[in-house]
């Protein structure tokens, strides 16, 4: 049986799938929901617009990035994690 609710594992799925079968893929929605698992194509559909919905209000300003506190200088994750970050906002602008 088919659950609403999805676990961090199977967002994870959801992820690397939608990186395999893009838009153009035969069957796309059927794989996805493969890939996942425990997931019904009607789920699978509603779960990427909820995706784009989120992705569209928070390119538009609606909803702010986190506010990440460094931990520390030497914290290697986040310096690169917010590096990243830099790299994007300063693609936007280009």
């Amino acid at each position: 049986m088919a659950s609403s609710s999805w676990t961090a594992k199977q967002n994870k799925l959801f992820e690397n799938a939608l990186a395999i079968y893009d838009k153009d893929a035969p069957d796309r929605w059927h794989n996805l929901a493969r890939a996942v698992g425990g997931k019904t194509v009607e789920e699978v559909k509603r779960h990427y617009e909820m995706l784009v919905e989120d992705v569209n209000k928070i390119e538009s300003g609606e909803v702010p990035l986190p506010n990440y506190r460094k931990i520390g200088a030497n914290n290697k994750a986040y310096n690169s994690f917010m590096d990243e970050e830099q790299r994007m906002r300063n693609l936007k602008l280009q």
